[in-house]
């Protein structure tokens, strides 16, 4: 593989307008598409196998006329003034001024007026107007949220207390300037790793033309496909995390040969050749990371897990072939200003323009190599306490989906879930839909009345309502309210409570029962994830270890990899439920509830977090390869691969916890989350796993890291990641004359 991606690193600098030309003509046509393309759909998540599914699948078959099921819905809650009844005549007046003139909006299918639909709390000082609209809230117009604000705003001014729930206001897009504060941490970091504006520039344009181009392709399908508005959600993240990376380590590689002596050319086709061939690996255990997000189930989550992995391979292809065309545009400019003042001083003097490196302390990477073979023990037992101490709160992970509850106090949503809690009971913002499938029974009525009956003398529910009936009659519809909040231990247990007494009512009325509703659908979310992790897991990982074992030509090497992700990931999962489960440290970053972890988080963060454990795996350990397989000792080959890519690791390191870190300063608390838990993930991998354990258990396994079986050396192809045949077929090529390329020698 070293020689193919040499050639083309060669031929890619050499051919440079041709392969400019062909990715600006790739983007051209891609943006073209997503701007010609027909809107993507609205999210619908669907959790395959599920109870909830299937009744919302039935939902839709048996009460087609019911509206649309993604459509936002808004609930106005009033709240009467100190002393005063939400009935008083003024109070109902200005209320139901209110919903009629909401009734006329374009985009809204209906708007229930509370005192017909009896929504006004026992002691009568709150109601609530539930306003359904037929789009989702991503698809809502601003005319119809400035009409659903403005609303509000007139009743505030009658003297009500009025606040909006519902989802028709909320949005889990990612900010904008949370992308922006990253890409300039990125700049600045870059552009103190290699001290050149140029070098720096170029490893943020191709990272940003990868994701450009991906992100546009994704759009200009996702009518086609059914891929969702918000697909392209993980696509970025990923996109601009992985871009920069794999720019980084070519770039770093391409200095690196030119420090040896090496023209540009051939510094370009070795840097692809190497450094390349890492990127390539590494790229693939992403991709296997995020395809394999489809074992989950979820269909939101397998098509973001899609559309990450094509932005992936997009951004693998661009380091492959652009970088080296860019290259070829700044062959001196990319390197430091002192490496570019040595080289023109020695051409002054005619001598041979080889930039010796800089004699005189090492750097701190070397010292630190050479600190951690000196004493491995003491390094590995540091590294692996400080994970072990931090993964303990993860014992006591609970999964659930916080909702409005764990928003900050100044939204308008958490305010109007607080004032439905303490009028309605903390179960109201929580209700569970029981569907009852009575085509199989002789009397669907007293079937559905059976139920009912049943479900108000169930322990844990508040109130049932009377059954609504479909068109044919056959199917009914309840709604149970609890007596526990949504994310409460005691809703779970009475969700499943309710789907084990469904047995007993099949047998006694011939009707089946089906527990729906979004409590339900969070439940249901928490235990498919649940039980998704360790399959997820074991084919990620399975999958990357006999890739792994390929790149490395080694057993213990993948395995130690695979292990030390596991550490970093369970250490990561302690912090997330420290800070959100158990409230360490809350008020520090915003928290103003605690409770139950996102359900998506657990996978989502093994997936994103995998991938970039395997990048700084692939890239430091196969510069200690190449080095040992060239003939250096175990332990020096240590301290030669910190000291070439050392420095680059930590810098990619830095520039993700960075943009990662940006996500905790937001509002939304599963975006706050997801900032945490991944920018933690990133630091513990990159600076505790890669840089401690593991050049610590290298330096005890000594030749026994690099060992295979002889009867595995001769099944497993040899890829050639350290470029061992890349060498011999140079040396080979110049001892008869030739280009490496069978071409002409290089004149750049």
């Amino acid at each position: 593989m070293a020689t193919i991606l040499y050639r083309l690193g060669r031929v890619s600098f050499r051919k440079r307008y041709w392969f400019l030309l062909l990715w600006a003509a790739i983007l051209a046509v891609a943006v073209f598409g997503a701007a010609k393309a027909p809107a993507a759909p609205t999210d619908s998540m669907s959790i395959s196998g599920t109870e909830s599914q299937r009744a919302f699948d039935l939902l839709d078959e048996r009460f087609p006329d019911s509206g649309s099921a993604n459509g936002a819905t808004a609930r106005l809650v009033f709240v009467a003034p100190d002393g005063q009844k939400i009935t008083a005549a003024d109070n109902k007046a200005a209320i139901e001024h209110t919903v009629s003139e909401l009734a006329d909006g374009s985009q809204v299918q209906s708007a229930l007026d509370p005192f017909k639909t009896h929504a006004v709390s026992k002691d009568g000082t709150t109601a609530y107007a539930t306003i359904d609209y037929t789009k989702a809230n991503s698809e809502l117009t601003d005319a119809t949220t400035t009409a659903l604000k403005d609303a509000a705003q007139d009743a505030r001014d009658t003297g009500l207390t009025v606040e909006i729930g519902g989802d028709a206001l909320q949005s889990m897009e990612m900010s904008s300037n949370t992308e922006l504060i990253g890409v300039a941490v990125a700049a600045v970091v870059l552009l103190i790793t290699f001290g050149s504006v140029v070098a720096a520039g170029l490893s943020l344009l191709s990272a940003l033309l990868g994701i450009g181009t991906g992100v546009a392709v994704i759009t200009a399908l996702a009518s086609t496909i059914g891929f969702s508005s918000t697909t392209t959600t993980l696509a970025l993240m990923l996109g601009l995390a992985v871009g920069i990376d794999y720019a980084l380590f070519i770039l770093s590689r391409y200095r690196s040969e030119r420090a040896e002596g090496r023209d540009p050319e051939e510094a370009a086709g070795r840097a692809v050749g190497t450094a390349g061939s890492a990127v390539v690996f590494a790229g693939l255990t992403v991709i296997v990371a995020l395809v394999g997000l489809s074992v989950v189930g979820m269909s939101m989550l397998t098509k973001m897990g899609l559309a990450a992995a094509f932005t992936v391979l997009v951004a693998v292809l661009i380091a492959l072939t652009l970088l080296p065309a860019l290259l070829g545009f700044f062959p001196k400019a990319v390197m430091p200003r002192s490496a570019r003042k040595q080289a023109k001083e020695k051409r002054a003097t005619k001598a041979p323009a080889h930039v010796a490196p800089a004699k005189g302390k090492p750097r701190l990477s070397t010292r630190w190599a050479r600190f951690v073979i000196r004493r491995p023990v003491l390094v590995l037992l540091f590294g692996v306490v400080v994970l072990g101490t931090c993964a303990v709160p993860a014992l006591d992970l609970e999964l659930g989906n916080p909702g409005d509850e764990s928003k900050p106090t100044s939204t308008t949503e958490r305010r109007a879930y607080d004032d439905l809690s303490d009028a309605f009971g903390p179960g109201f913002n929580g209700p569970l839909t029981v569907v009852v499938d009575a085509k199989g029974s002789d009397d669907p009525k007293a079937a559905a009345t059976t139920v009912a009956e049943d479900l108000k003398a169930t322990g844990g529910v508040v109130s049932v309502t009377q059954p609504m009936f479909n068109k044919t009659g056959d199917t009914a519809v309840l709604t149970v309210t609890p007596t526990t909040s949504p994310t409460s231990t005691e809703t779970k247990e009475l969700v499943h409570t309710i789907r084990d007494e469904a047995e007993g009512i099949k047998a006694e009325t011939g009707a089946d029962m089906l527990v729906s509703g979004n409590t339900a659908v969070n439940i249901d979310m928490a235990d498919k994830v649940t039980s998704s992790i360790l399959p997820y897991l074991a084919l990620v990982v399975g999958l990357a270890f006999l890739l792994l074992m390929l790149v490395f030509r080694s057993i213990l090497v993948p395995l130690k990899a695979a292990l030390g992700f596991l550490l970093s990931v369970c250490a990561s999962f302690g912090v997330i439920v420290a800070v959100f489960q158990w409230g360490w440290f809350a008020d520090l970053l915003g928290v103003q509830t605690v409770g139950p972890i996102s359900s998506l988080m657990p996978i989502f963060l093994i997936g994103v977090v995998f991938g970039l454990a395997m990048d700084y795996e692939v890239f430091l350990v196969t510069r200690m390869r190449e080095a040992y397989v060239h003939g250096e000792r175990p332990g020096q080959a240590i301290v030669t691969g910190f000291r070439h890519s050392g420095k680059v690791v930590v810098a990619a390191a830095v520039i993700m916890i960075s943009v990662f870190a940006g996500f905790i300063g937001m509002s939304e608390s599963t975006i706050k989350m997801m900032g945490l838990g991944l920018a933690s993930a990133v630091f513990f991998d990159a600076f505790l796993v890669r840089m401690i354990i593991i050049p610590a258990l290298l330096a005890l396994l000594g030749d026994k890291a690099w060992w295979l079986p002889r009867w595995l050396q001769k099944i497993l192809p040899n890829v050639d990641v350290e470029g061992e045949k890349l060498n011999r077929t140079v040396e080979s090529a110049r001892t008869s004359g030739l280009d490496e390329t069978q071409h002409e020698p290089s004149r750049v």
